[in-house]
């Protein structure tokens, strides 16, 4: 073990119990963050300068409508797409554990398809412009990726590869083996969480892009496909998983689209309605 390695935070992924109830850090992570970005939004659409024509995609009351649409989308897409994404043959074999989400197991490229069904349903629903509601949902999404990523750390669950950097850390489980590893959550949580939410703010508060539907959508996704592509060089490949091949993994490959979906989306937001100042 090198002599500056880091000491893992062994905690508790229980947060809180009461009785036989338990709250898991994960779960925790979850309400965090659709709570915080449910507030978020709903100071955006209450800064109606912020949008075209001083007007924003839909009423503040309708917000608990886009959390509760989103809550779904975001856990039913992330389960099913760790079922098909990562480990189809498993699942296929034994369907029942496709409900045993106490297990773990989410992928948030599945919750991203799962978000944007929810988004178009919503949209249609309520009769607003759906690049718009693209725009504030994205706005908010980075701050469930920073507290979902923390939970990551907590759990000690899908750490790095194996280094010899003087913050490596030994995580618990025979699975991680007894080599110091990149804390990748951590690098998740600063790239996918923090930076992007406050690249999203910018763009949000600084440059007016809510003006350009589908601007900040289009920036958070090729952002959030970028990040993770880059992290994905510190984390530990899905073990025989098709995609993983040297440094080109199954997170990768899935980014990819994801970084040409969000600039296309960006430049068709600057070439369809003039900025306003």
């Amino acid at each position: 073990m090198p002599l500056l390695t880091l000491p893992f935070p062994n905690l508790d992924p229980v947060a809180l119990s009461l009785g036989p109830i338990s709250v898991k850090w994960y779960g925790l992570a979850y309400a965090c963050g659709l709570l915080l970005g449910w507030t978020y939004v709903k100071r955006m659409l209450r800064a109606t300068k912020l949008w075209p024509q001083n007007t924003a995609p839909f009423a503040v009351e309708k917000t608990d409508d886009l959390l509760l649409y989103m809550t779904l989308g975001v856990v039913l897409g992330g389960r099913l797409g760790y079922v098909l994404f990562y480990n189809p043959a498993f699942y296929f074999a034994h369907p029942i554990e496709i409900f045993s989400v106490w297990k773990g197991g989410m992928s948030f490229h599945g919750g991203f398809i799962g978000s944007a069904l929810a988004v178009l349903y919503f949209a249609r629903s309520n009769a607003a412009p759906l690049f718009s509601v693209f725009d504030v949902v994205a706005a908010a999404t980075p701050i469930g990726l920073f507290f979902g990523r923390l939970a990551n750390f907590i759990n000690g669950e899908l750490w790095g590869r194996p280094t010899a950097v003087g913050w490596a850390m030994v995580f618990p489980g025979s699975e991680a083996g007894p080599l110091p590893r990149h804390p990748s959550q951590l690098y998740e949580a600063t790239l996918e969480g923090a930076a992007l939410f406050l690249l999203c703010w910018w763009l949000v508060h600084k440059r007016d892009a809510l003006k350009n539907p589908g601007f900040v959508a289009g920036a958070f996704t090729a952002g959030y496909g970028c990040a993770r592509a880059f992290c994905e060089l510190f984390r530990e490949p899905d073990p025989g998983h098709w995609a993983t091949h040297g440094l080109m993994t199954a997170g990768i490959l899935y980014s990819l689209p994801m970084i040409a979906l969000g600039l296309i989306m960006m430049h068709r937001a600057k070439q369809s309605l003039p900025h306003e100042a």
